[in-house]
């Protein structure tokens, strides 16, 4: 078997030893940091658009170079975020998921994914719309219109709806990944062309990514795969305050900005 699991990063790190998983420097293009690892900017790439695409820029490498074609199943994860396992290897104490682990869970569902956030007290468009620009989200449901109209009931339940995956972490097969591949991209690019981020910070720059985790559900929903809901290890913790707080500070910003 030639199962392969990108790790998205941008810098050195920590990765596990085994060739299932295989790290790629996203961004590589306009790094000056060397990283003994694939990058995202040979052949076929978008890696110059990594500041506003974040880990998607591995995601079109793959897709677009065909580096998942000989596996049985292809994923990705992110150089601090694993999911868990219990016969995988050990990062910085924390199991990760192991390839005899992946296989037999695929034999009973489609896709792994991160187990979804909650939010208890706004819906999945009211959260994008106070951290983020509204109207981003509002053209992505035009641009959805336009190229995908039998997409729109998944997107405004998914929208209506108060939990999400997100990180664009999955493990499935190559198929589901090239059809979903087809489908995100042309619309990415199409927001794209009427998105202006040359105002943004850095945050809100990424605004790709952050529109590529909501439409993913969008995809699962109207695709009606069979889901595997895991845990994720965050190899670094996760600051609960510190993200709480950026989040005022950018629904402050967002709500000034609209």
């Amino acid at each position: 078997m030639n199962n392969k699991i990108l790790i998205s990063t941008h810098k050195n790190y920590i990765f596990p030893k085994n060739t299932l998983y295989v790290p790629i420097q996203v961004g590589k293009v306009k790094s000056s940091q060397y990283i003994d690892a694939i990058g995202d900017d040979t052949d076929i790439n978008i890696s110059t658009k990594n500041n506003n695409f974040c880990e998607l820029t591995a995601l079109y490498w793959a897709w677009q170079n065909d580096f998942f074609k000989d596996s049985d199943f292809c994923g990705l994860v992110h150089y601090r975020r694993y999911f868990k396992g219990s016969s995988g290897e050990k990062i910085n104490g924390m199991m990760i998921l192991g390839e005899d682990e992946i296989i037999n869970y695929l034999k009973r569902y489609d896709i792994l994914l991160p187990k979804k956030r909650r939010y208890y007290i706004e819906t999945v468009i009211s959260h994008y719309s106070n951290a983020h620009y509204q109207k981003d989200i509002l053209l992505t449901r035009t641009i959805l219109e336009q190229q995908a109209s039998d997409y729109l009931a998944a997107f405004d339940e998914v929208m209506q709806s108060r939990s999400l995956h997100l990180f664009n972490m999955f493990i499935m097969s190559p198929k589901y990944f090239y059809a979903y591949m087809d489908w995100l991209f042309p619309i990415l690019f199409a927001l794209e062309e009427r998105i202006d981020t040359e105002s943004y910070d850095s945050y809100q720059k990424r605004v790709f990514g952050y529109i590529a985790e909501r439409l993913f559900n969008v995809w699962l929903l109207k695709n009606d795969l069979r889901i595997k809901c895991l845990g994720v290890n965050h190899l670094e913790g996760e600051n609960y305050i510190l993200k709480a707080w950026c989040l005022i500070m950018r629904k402050n910003s967002a709500q000034l900005s609209k």
